[in-house]
């Protein structure tokens, strides 16, 4: 979707899934991760009963850290594009442009049954997923940036000549049941322009590399991700984020990593062992990754392990960028604030226009 500056040192996410449901749980935990130099945390979703959405989850958070990135999973098959469009924006103001969004489409059909929808499967989640990632980028740019004018002259809060119509149609052939989306937005543009937009590998098949920021890379043993990264990064070029995904387990408090490993079953690669051992690895898989994305088997116990021996020798070999300071999560990852597509238009458009008439460009 934008231009990446050249490869630098890589960035570590945690997914914090593990931390509770209780806001000063979450909390606790995003500090925890923020103390101990994550440049990103990520908030797994999934449809349980009585639960705080992984968006809700992000957007509480917010206001309680400061240099994190906030990225949650949202799901593009059963929930409204349009309010997953708003809700992003919204957490990335929350966050102080700190916001981005993995973007999942998974066969779920308790996820259906939630919403009362027939479950979606094959190649339709890619569809619904690519969809959606494009209704919100469209309404992220609905909004141009200096559509906020608080006029308190003539009492106007907006120029409703810079709002726009996205005018989206689900195009020929979609599986699922089609839609549109008019716009514009209910929320002004995003403090980031565009937040970034990460996919599971797997639906590069029908998202195209040129819709997302990064790609979530797994594989189902550790000596394999080397192999998927490179295959990822053949695809989708370097401009595009890889980000590599690692179940962690580690040798702590005087129990053996192999004690705790037994109950993972999350299809991931999995590492088990000591925290110079996974501070070896990380160094090497860094070397072919972005980034990587790690989920610990239990955060009250590895994040203290990962924050105290990991991060620290990481930093010191040169493997890991710097934590942005009062930036955005588009910094973090070298991406330039992009332009509102309709922006240019409307400048183009008045560029075009005879000066007598002034014209704005309207939606």
């Amino acid at each position: 979707m934008s231009t990446s500056s050249p490869r630098q040192a890589g960035f570590l996410a945690i997914e914090l899934d593990g931390a509770g449901w209780a806001g000063a749980d979450i909390a606790r935990a995003v500090l925890a991760a923020e103390s101990a130099g994550f440049h990103a945390a990520t908030f797994t979703d999934a449809p349980v009963p009585g639960r705080a959405n992984a968006l809700q989850r992000a957007a509480f958070a917010g206001p309680v850290s400061r240099t994190i990135a906030l990225v949650p999973e949202v799901d593009t098959v059963y929930t409204e594009p349009f309010h997953v469009s708003t809700q992003l924006a919204s957490l990335d103001y929350v966050a102080g442009g700190r916001a981005g969004w993995i973007a999942t489409a998974a066969e779920s059909p308790e996820a259906a049954a939630a919403v009362g929808r027939s479950s979606v499967a094959g190649a339709a989640l890619g569809q619904e997923a690519a969809a959606s990632i494009e209704v919100s980028r469209r309404l992220w740019d609905s909004w141009e940036d200096d559509a906020v004018i608080r006029d308190v002259a003539t009492g106007r809060y907006i120029d409703v000549d810079k709002l726009h119509h996205v005018d989206f149609e689900t195009p020929a052939g979609f599986a699922g049941a089609g839609y549109s989306v008019k716009g514009p937005s209910i929320i002004p543009r995003p403090l980031q322009g565009q937040l970034p937009v990460l996919v599971p590998a797997f639906l590069l098949g029908v998202v195209s590399p040129d819709a997302v920021d990064g790609v979530l890379v797994s594989a189902p043993a550790a000596e394999l991700l080397t192999a998927e990264i490179r295959d990822v990064r053949a695809r989708v070029g370097a401009s595009v984020a890889v980000v590599a995904e690692l179940d962690v387990v580690l040798d702590a408090r005087g129990q053996a990593a192999a004690g705790r490993v037994a109950g993972i079953d999350s299809g991931r690669a999995v590492y088990a062992g000591s925290a110079a051992g996974l501070t070896d690895f990380l160094t090497e898989l860094l070397k072919e990754a972005d980034g990587v994305r790690l989920h610990p088997a239990s955060l009250a116990v590895d994040l203290e392990e990962l924050g105290r021996l990991v991060l620290p020798e990481l930093r010191r070999r040169g493997a890991l960028r710097p934590v942005v300071q009062d930036g955005t999560l588009r910094d973090l990852l070298g991406l330039q604030r992009p332009v509102s597509r309709y922006a240019t238009a409307t400048a183009a458009h008045a560029a075009a226009a005879p000066p007598a008439l002034e014209s704005k460009g309207k939606p």
